[in-house]
C-alpha cells in the first residue's frame, strides 16, 4: 500500500521507487506534455507539480 505525505512543504512517498527524473512541461496542441523515458511504459506515474 502506498503512503504518500506532505508535511510542511516536504513530500515523502513510502512505496517501492523505480526511479525518478525532472522534466519541464512543453506545449502540445491546446494541452501540455511530459516527456519520459521509454522504459517507464506501462508503469504507473506519480506527476508532482512543483512550485518554482
Amino acid at each position: 500500500m502506498r503512503k504518500i505525505s506532505i508535511n510542511k512543504g516536504e513530500l515523502a512517498i513510502h512505496q517501492k521507487v523505480v526511479g525518478y527524473f525532472t522534466k519541464h512541461v512543453t506545449k502540445y496542441g491546446t494541452g501540455a506534455k511530459i516527456d519520459c523515458p521509454k522504459k517507464y511504459l506501462g508503469k504507473q506515474v506519480i506527476v508532482i507539480i512543483c512550485d518554482e
